[in-house]
């Protein structure tokens, strides 16, 4: 009996041995792969295939995706055979190897010609990052795609480094750093933030949950405040937070993709439980721009969050760009909580807003330049010509500041005409959403959105639905695929043949031709 043991475990042994002779084969063998011929002679240049591989990736995958993930993605260069990209952050990075490394490699295939792979780098502004070797993407021969190192980065390293991290080893990642919550900018507060028509309810209900007594029932609860870019939704949650903070509550302001970093930093060392305990143990948490959170698992864990908070009787105030019943990339359940407590919408600057912020940035202002001067006519002209939001205010006012002091000309309207030029829509097209467009079109069609989405066939819903299907192709850079599972999951080919049906229709059927430039017009202007 002990003998047969014996015999089985030299066997086990001697099978063992040659596994790693075969492992350590397959992984030479990569890691000489890695080493492929480089890519030169690069034509067209960097500067110019760039820019089109952006606009492929913000035609394949929607405007969305593309802002949220690939808007601060540059490409370094191409060494080796393999194309150097960099993000300005570690989840950035992380997240997108882990879901576009493919579509990454195949578009820049394309432009640049064969690659070996692709590499991802965290790019810092404040210091030169140390030069060290760089992990490198390539294909298998099974197609799976591995992440391999150059030949002077020791293998067993790397294999290492690929393990979970021990409790031990995460006391060195940046988890404290993660929990502690974004940095808030001094300056917004309430006292420097102006109140108009559009921003007056916005604003009461944030005083109201700032100056909250401890014990105080919560009436707003959850505080969603929705608002396009510029318009004050950032200024007023940060505000939000100073209060809070400064009357002894224990606050937490997080960007979505700082909550994000955290929760994937807790994951990866192993201490999601603390992440989780630390969030629930507060007064009050604060999320800005929930519109870019982004996979399963954290949506679950956001919304369990947001229940226990709430259910606990702590504060949630949320900050985004449209209403939550928009938030298409979020769970439903998520949606219905964010709906359930007070939703509150920053319209646009109204002229007497506007004048208010352009008079306290010339204020600003001329504390650092005391002799810079702007008369009323002027700050009467700029305030309604710029009609979009804060940000290009201060754009406006910097740019008069500069031909104040660097022409030394006196600014007249029509200096102030020459120095905003660029800001006066010379701009970019209003942009169209899939659900401004079901919405639209629902509305106009006396149906819900519901049903544009659902699988009825009645005539009623047919016709919208096509409808709606075709505007999303003519006004949005969307792909069929997308397009089809923002309407209910469907296939492309159903997507192609509303498209090709409608424009068929509006050749012999001018009342519906009619209908449709009506529609367009109403979503363009």
């Amino acid at each position: 009996m002990f003998g047969d043991q014996r015999l089985s475990l030299g066997l086990n042994d001697g099978l063992f041995c040659l596994r790693n002779q075969k492992d350590n084969a397959m992984l030479t063998a990569r890691r000489e792969s890695a080493t492929l011929s480089p890519v030169s002679d690069l034509s067209p240049s960097f500067s110019e295939c760039w820019p089109r591989v952006c606009r492929r990736l913000r035609a394949e995958l929607g405007e969305d995706v593309f802002t949220s993930w690939f808007g601060r993605l540059e490409l370094d260069g191409v060494d080796n055979g393999f194309a150097q990209l960099s993000v300005p952050t570690k989840f950035l990075k992380s997240w997108i190897q882990a879901h576009y490394t493919d579509k990454l490699r195949q578009i820049l295939t394309d432009e640049l010609g064969p690659l070996s792979g692709v590499t991802i780098a965290v790019r810092s502004s404040a210091r030169p990052i140390a030069p060290r070797p760089m992990l490198r993407v390539a294909e298998t021969d099974a197609g799976a795609l591995t992440t391999t190192a150059p030949a002077e980065v020791n293998v067993i390293a790397e294999i290492i480094s690929s393990r979970p991290i021990a409790p031990r080893e995460a006391a060195r990642e940046p988890l404290s750093e993660a929990l502690g919550g974004s940095p808030l900018d001094r300056r917004m507060t309430f006292a420097n933030f102006l109140v108009g028509r559009s921003n007056q309810l916005a604003h009461a209900a944030a005083m109201r949950v700032a100056t909250a007594k401890p014990g105080e029932p919560l009436l707003y609860n959850p505080l969603y405040l929705h608002a396009s870019v510029g318009l004050g939704k950032t200024h007023l949650v940060q505000a939000i937070a100073h209060a809070a903070s400064e009357a002894g509550r224990r606050v937490i302001y997080l960007t979505a993709e700082k909550f994000m970093y955290g929760f994937v930093a807790a994951l990866k060392a192993q201490n999601a439980i603390a992440f989780k305990e630390k969030l629930r143990a507060i007064d009050m948490l604060v999320i800005d721009d929930v519109q870019f959170l982004q996979g399963k698992s954290i949506q679950h864990e956001f919304g369990h969050t947001i229940n226990a908070l709430i259910d606990a009787g702590r504060q949630v105030v949320i900050a985004a760009d449209r209403t939550p019943g928009d938030l298409e990339s979020l769970d439903e359940r998520v949606r219905s909580r964010l709906a359930g407590g007070l939703c509150v919408d920053m319209a646009a600057l109204d002229e007497a807003l506007r004048v208010k912020i352009l008079e306290a940035r010339i204020a600003a202002a001329r504390s650092v330049q005391p002799d810079f001067s702007v008369s009323a006519p002027v700050v009467s002209y700029v305030a309604r010509s710029i009609q979009t939001n804060g940000r290009d205010l201060d754009g406006a006012v910097n740019r008069l500041l500069a031909h104040s002091t660097l022409s030394g000309e006196p600014l007249t309207v029509e200096a102030a005409e020459t120095a905003i030029r660029d800001l006066i829509r010379t701009r970019e097209p209003k942009k169209v959403r899939i659900e401004d467009i079901q919405k639209l079109v629902a509305t106009h069609y006396s149906v819900s959105r519901a049903d544009i989405l659902s699988s009825r066939r009645t005539a009623n819903v047919v016709r919208p639905r096509q409808i709606a299907m075709y505007l999303s192709k003519v006004l949005t850079l969307r792909s069929l695929p997308e397009i089809g599972r923002r309407f209910g999951g469907r296939d492309h080919t159903t997507v192609l043949h509303a498209v090709r049906k409608i424009e068929g229709m509006t050749v012999s059927d001018n009342g519906l031709s009619e209908e449709i430039e009506l529609l367009k017009r109403m979503l363009t202007d």
